[in-house]
């Protein structure tokens, strides 16, 4: 009987994803032929690994880690770590961390494959985009990162084949931040009943789990506008970076210094009538006030920020903090191919990450 190939899995990150992720990897262990090793587990604290690489016990492994963590190599030392695996090996990004995005090159260069939902990495500059996926095409390592945009929606895999299908792209537009969705649906229903001041809204959104820890990070738009850089990339624009193009920004610009979080919602309710007032133009439109981004490929516009909707138009009948994407090709037509559903959220997060493992597994198997 042969036994089954091993593939090592090394995962950094085990906050709200990473954890999430961590529970999916022990099914997904038990659950098909290839033999699945956990050989690295970091957070921020520490590490858990082997010189000689043997197996960690996935259900058991943050645990350990929590209880005696070992010192957190460095980049470097993580990568020489990696290239020496006696299999295959799969890098298992969980973090936003900015450093590590900007490592993936000499990741790949060394054929570390790489699985990740951290937008940083292909919104940074175009320069380190084209540094990723050439790496990549050297090395003949793979990259997936379908739950950089849409959480586990099939976003990026969707733009990929249509544009590898030889379909052409014309417009992208839609709700890309849960955040935002749940914000603007609260404030601004389609039916014009309910509603509530802005800065309660923001506030029950925090207490929810809906918004980063401080919700200016949600409230700058930049969130939104490194989505709609990977997407316009995928889709052939060279956007440079997130900030080379408009975005608007929800925090009042008496509000951009304030110390912390804590202090930025109290104060922000002195701000309310911006919001009622923007609320109250659509209304007299007969339209509801929804925060967008769009990329228009013929014109290279790419934007985000506030716009009017009818009340029945999808963009408007959103629940919760749902997300819609919609994309004009020219097969497609004057119809939309459009996705809608969970676009935040540890869980599904976390499937986009596993389900993108799973191509891997299956490619490298």
């Amino acid at each position: 009987m042969v036994a089954p190939k091993t593939i090592n899995i090394a995962v950094i990150g085990a906050g709200g994803v990473g954890s999430c992720f961590l529970e999916q990897l022990a099914w997904l262990a038990k659950n098909q032929p290839i033999h699945i090793s956990l050989c690295y587990l970091a957070t921020i604290d520490g590490a858990l690994y082997h010189p000689d690489y043997s197996e960690l016990n996935i259900e058991t492994a943050l645990s350990t880690l929590e209880k005696a963590p070992s010192p957190l190599p460095s980049i470097p030392e993580t990568i020489d770590y990696l290239a020496g695996t006696p299999h295959k090996v799969i890098l298992v990004d969980n973090t936003s961390a900015t450093s590590l995005a900007e490592a993936y090159p000499q990741f790949l260069a060394k054929g570390i494959n790489i699985i990740t939902p951290n937008k940083k990495a292909f919104s940074g500059s175009y320069q380190l985009w084209q540094e990723i996926f050439g790496a990549a095409k050297l090395s003949g390592a793979l990259i997936y990162h379908e739950s950089s945009v849409g959480a586990g929606m099939p976003i990026i895999s969707t733009v990929k084949d249509l544009v590898q299908t030889g379909d052409e792209v014309t417009k992208i537009e839609g709700v890309f931040s849960g955040t935002m969705s749940y914000l603007f649906n609260t404030f601004a229903p389609p039916s014009g009943q309910g509603g509530g001041k802005w800065s309660e809204i923001v506030l029950k959104a925090k207490e929810l789990g809906f918004t980063e820890p401080d919700p200016r990070d949600d409230l700058n738009g930049l969130d939104v506008a490194r989505k709609l850089t990977i997407l316009g990339r995928l889709s052939g624009l060279p956007i440079e970076s997130p900030s080379s193009f408009p975005v608007q920004s929800l925090i009042p610009r008496e509000l951009e210094s304030t110390a912390n979080s804590q202090e930025f919602l109290t104060k922000l309710p002195e701000f309310d009538s911006r919001m009622e007032e923007q609320k109250a133009l659509a209304e007299k439109e007969g339209k509801v006030v929804r925060y967008v981004g769009s990329v228009d490929m013929a014109t290279k516009a790419v934007k985000v920020g506030m716009e009017w909707f009818d009340p029945d138009h999808p963009i408007a009948t959103l629940k919760g903090s749902d997300n819609i994407i919609s994309f004009y090709t020219k097969r497609y037509g004057d119809m939309p191919l459009t996705i809608c559903g969970a676009g935040a959220g540890g869980p599904v997060t976390a499937m986009g990450v596993t389900g993108d493992l799973l191509k891997i597994l299956y490619q490298l198997g």
